[in-house]
């Protein structure tokens, strides 16, 4: 499943805005592997960033798809106090959970669904064209299906948002690190991005397209047609996002 471009979206759009919303899509082309021909081939993100005087709130929900239909969804929330409003340090709460269904088959499994709390570092440059968020959390798994049990895990976080050439070029994204039971291991994630921001361009104003996309990294995380886990992907995808 997806996580894409940010937990914490971004404090440049903190900078300019007090509520931002993106819709992409993205075409990956991880099916056009031979042990990943099952993983669905689009994915579409809503994404949504929000401040407030009380700290910012996140969330993203992806859909994955299938040549018929959707193959599973996934969502995470999150939200951030400041601990000052000067300070750069914030309290950080968070939940994740999804389901999914197997191609071909009528079955389905929810994910192991968990919350997240920790504290968060946030830094950026004058113009916000930079910034940086650390996340350093301890997240605790509910009891699963199929006798799945409870546990207490970690996770650490980056996130990070770069623009370039007038804002024309943005590079964004983020790393995650944490402990899985059920493999008894270290799982690694990152989505790194890439964006060329069409309104940014004389005579686009008022276009919010975006034309990029993504390479899905991971270590651990996703699961072949063998049903192993113990594997490194880098799987790049091309995508479209509106921002509202």
């Amino acid at each position: 499943m997806k996580k894409t471009l940010l937990i914490l979206f971004a404090l440049v759009s903190a900078a300019t805005m007090r509520a931002q919303l993106n819709v992409q899509l993205h075409y990956d082309y991880g099916h056009l592997t031979n042990s990943l021909s099952n993983r669905p081939s689009m994915t579409s993100t809503v994404e949504y960033f929000g401040m407030d005087k009380w700290g910012t709130t996140f969330f993203f929900i992806d859909m994955d798809y299938y040549h018929d239909g959707v193959a599973g969804a996934y969502w995470e929330i999150s939200r951030s106090f400041p601990i000052t409003k000067k300070s750069p340090f914030s309290l950080h709460l968070e939940y994740n959970g999804g389901a999914q269904v197997i191609q071909d088959i009528e079955v389905g499994n929810r994910f192991q669904h968990n919350v997240l709390g920790g504290l968060e570092w946030s830094c950026a440059n004058k113009d916000f064209t930079r910034t940086l968020t650390l996340e350093v959390l301890y997240k605790y798994y509910f009891k699963g299906a199929n006798g799945a049990r409870a546990y207490n895990s970690f996770q650490l976080t980056g996130v990070w948002d770069m623009h370039f050439f007038d804002k024309k070029l943005t590079f964004s994204g983020f790393a995650d690190l944490w402990y899985d039971h059920t493999i008894d291991n270290l799982v690694f994630a990152a989505e790194p991005q890439l964006w060329l921001n069409i309104n940014r361009f004389k005579g686009c104003e008022g276009f919010n397209l975006s034309v990029g996309g993504e390479i899905e990294i991971s270590n651990n995380f996703i699961y072949p047609k063998d049903g192993t886990n113990n594997r490194f992907y880098a799987i790049p995808t091309t995508a479209v996002k509106w921002t509202f």
